[in-house]
């Protein structure tokens, strides 16, 4: 199995943090966030990893050394969302693991061999997310970007098997091709796309993935001891 954790974003509400160090090498009980993933990820049996850089990626070296991952820089991290990121590791997407890096994985939920594409979920209450519903068989039929509510939403990891993930790089490169991505997000081509992809939701507790996306998210982290 192979696994992209997606890495270029500069983590603007993260300042002064961000200012010297990328959001996703930020340290939670003494680990940086990406480190704990490729940890959980090599012991679900994942070797090939790719972790997309962009902003301060010179951060990132060290990876190379450490873990024998691939670095593939976004240079245009700062005008495009994560779509252009998921271009540029697109061949990696067959059979892989997609992790938001600046996601603190509580414990190791991932699967060692995944039998389907899932998108892993929780049922928690939310404002401004997206939102993933399911037939009787767990199958994801729709994805909603919803104001508010209680329901199963993006948690920032997925898993795509080898025929959903060529279906997408298809897609990727369609989308690059005709130059309208800027604002957009990867899971935009999987939502536009999902009646004809295999994708089910994989439950996991509310508490397992937490994004950390400010300076609060951090703190909040931090006081909740995990």
């Amino acid at each position: 199995m192979k696994a992209i954790l997606l890495a270029a974003g500069m983590g603007t509400r993260l300042r002064p943090l961000t200012l010297t160090t990328p959001k996703s090498l930020i340290t939670v009980n003494d680990e940086p966030l990406l480190e704990r993933q490729i940890r959980f990820l090599r012991e679900t049996g994942v070797r090939d990893i790719a972790v997309v850089t962009g902003y301060l990626h010179e951060k990132f070296t060290y990876l190379k050394k450490k873990f024998a991952v691939t670095l593939i820089h976004n240079p245009h991290y700062d005008r495009y969302n994560n779509l252009y990121s998921m271009y540029l590791a697109r061949e990696y997407l067959p059979g892989a693991y997609v992790i938001d890096a600046d996601n603190y994985l509580r414990r190791n939920f991932l699967l060692d061999k995944p039998s389907t594409s899932l998108y892993f979920s929780a049922k928690k209450p939310f404002v401004n997310e997206w939102v993933l519903h399911t037939d009787s068989q767990n199958r994801i039929q729709n994805i909603t970007i919803e104001e508010q509510g209680n329901d199963y939403i993006l948690c920032g990891v997925s898993y795509w098997s080898e025929t959903d993930g060529r279906k997408l790089v298809k897609k990727l490169e369609e989308t690059v091709a005709n130059g309208d991505f800027q604002n957009k997000y990867w899971d935009h081509i999987v939502k536009e796309n999902i009646r004809d992809l295999n994708v089910r939701l994989q439950e996991i507790d509310a508490w397992d993935t937490h994004e950390i996306d400010s300076l609060e998210d951090l703190k909040r982290l931090h006081r909740e001891g995990f």
